[in-house]
């Protein structure tokens, strides 16, 4: 399935990509991350297992259990805070 996908924030600036559309067979929202780190760097550091990152589809927060459809945007962006 074919997904657009954007980056924000730091790991936009990691990655040299704002967005990009990704032709997948991952079914989920981790098993997609999984697949952009294993493609090695600067995804392996900038996804990583262990660093906090957000993700969204279609514009709402979700997990790695989130399931993926032809079509839709995932988000990845690190946490947010304010002051």
């Amino acid at each position: 399935m074919n997904l657009k996908i954007r980056y924000f924030a730091s790991i936009r600036e990691a990655v040299g990509q704002g967005a990009e559309t990704l032709q997948t067979r991952s079914e989920t929202l981790g098993a997609l991350r999984d697949e952009l780190v294993a493609r090695g760097e600067p995804y392996a550091t900038a996804l990583a297992r262990g660093r906090a990152v957000r993700m969204a589809l279609d514009q709402e927060m979700s997990d790695d259990g989130a399931a993926l459809r032809e079509g839709c945007e995932v988000a990845f962006f690190p946490p947010v805070t304010g002051g």
